[in-house]
């Protein structure tokens, strides 16, 4: 007679079926795809820092570069930054990872919450805090602080090597991955 917990008796059905591991559709682009992506954001931002700044300084009446409100306009740009970037990828994707055929998303796949993007836009600034906070104390000119930017990205981005899914380290802590995607259609 068989047992009513199905085939094998003392143990549940669901305990059969086994857990699913991570499909390969998650596995992140290459870090040269990534970074090309991060490169061609950065390209695109520039329109976003104009447009924002040219609005802020405009209302504001700024004369100048060196006007003393020039921190609220780094912290207006820090917000622009920050509603951008949360609505792009609250939807999947940013122009330059359509372009990329890169798309973000969860631990487990899903489309992020606007909470996971904030906090993901808020742990990426990872990529530009160290260089500016060393940079700051020794007032460094153009070049030597270019070079200690950039060779912190670089630094950041060979990290991702050391992740077990080559993931980037901001998006293991904000709960994130990147993963290769076709541009998603409007629904």
């Amino acid at each position: 007679m068989a047992s009513p917990d199905g085939p094998n008796p003392g143990r549940p059905l669901l305990a059969e079926t086994p857990a699913p591991s991570a499909p390969a559709a998650l596995i992140a682009p290459s870090l040269w795809r990534r970074m090309a992506c991060w490169l061609y954001e950065g390209m695109l931002l520039f329109a976003v820092v104009f447009v924002a700044g040219w609005l802020f300084s405009t209302l504001g009446q700024m004369r100048d570069a060196m006007d003393s409100r020039r921190h609220l306009l780094q912290a207006f740009l820090f917000v622009v930054f920050g509603v951008y970037f949360v609505w792009f990828w609250s939807k999947g994707q940013t122009l330059a990872m359509k372009t990329w055929g890169i798309r973000v998303v969860d631990r487990l796949g899903r489309p992020l919450t606007q909470g996971r993007a904030l906090l993901r836009y808020l742990l990426s600034w990872v990529w530009f805090l160290p260089p500016l906070a060393a940079i700051a104390p020794f007032n460094l000119g153009g070049g030597e602080s270019s070079v200690l930017i950039f060779g912190w990205v670089i630094v950041w981005a060979l990290l991702a090597r050391f992740h077990p899914d080559r993931q980037f380290w901001h998006d293991a802590w904000a709960g994130t991955r990147l993963i290769p995607s076709k541009p998603l259609s409007r629904r």
